[in-house]
């Protein structure tokens, strides 16, 4: 009986520890410092296409000004390709790379903060689009997260079926009000010949598999 007992202390004392622990000062820091950092992670990075990229409608971009949390904000280019900020209103950003609309909005503000230093990112790309139709296992539209050229494009689509006339692919690219037709013949590139073909596809790009 005596052994019992003291075995029965023995238990509710390795409890009371363990509950001790948890409680202890400095837990609940350091669970709160670790939700902070997995938070930190979590973070989308700023997409980096390069500096001629040109933002379009549907992209995310993130608008700060150096030491004025006012002015500060993301903002979603709109279908009609323009963006809003404060104190100046409406801008143009489809079809211009950052450092342009970077400008823009610097001259654009400075009559209400003299010299101000902006930092323009791209938070999320959603214009990126291109096409890929006809003879291809998995046709459609595809949002890209990354450039590519056309070989990747056609295996992003699943890659060419077996009735296609590879050597008769196109590209279709509409630059405003005109359409330039670029060829692809597909053998001749996969065998690493005429690698010039296997150009990078822009936004908006049509690739059509006959």
């Amino acid at each position: 009986m005596i052994r019992n007992n003291r075995g029965m202390v023995r238990s509710v004392r390795i409890v009371l520890l363990m509950v001790s622990l948890l409680f202890a000062p400095g837990a609940g820091a350091q669970a709160e410092e670790n939700k902070s950092e997995a938070a930190a992670d979590s973070k989308a990075p700023a997409v980096d296409f390069g500096p001629d990229y040109r933002l379009g409608p549907g992209d995310q971009v993130d608008i700060a000004v150096w030491k004025d949390e006012t002015l500060t904000k993301s903002v979603i280019v709109l279908p009609d390709g323009k963006i809003s900020f404060p104190l100046i209103g409406e801008v143009k950003a489809a079809g211009r790379t950052i450092a342009q609309l970077r400008k823009e909005i610097t001259e654009k503000i400075s009559p209400f903060l003299p010299d101000p230093t902006l930092s323009i990112e791209v938070k999320q790309v959603n214009s990126m689009l291109i096409y890929v139709i006809g003879r291809v296992n998995t046709p459609g539209r595809f949002v890209l997260n990354t450039n590519v050229n056309v070989l990747q494009a056609l295996t992003i689509a699943g890659g060419v079926n077996a009735f296609a006339r590879r050597d008769k692919i196109k590209i279709f690219r509409q630059e405003g009000e005109k359409t330039t037709i670029l060829h692809f013949k597909y053998d001749e590139v996969v065998e690493g010949t005429r690698l010039e073909q296997n150009i990078m596809l822009q936004k908006g790009d049509v690739v059509v598999v006959p």
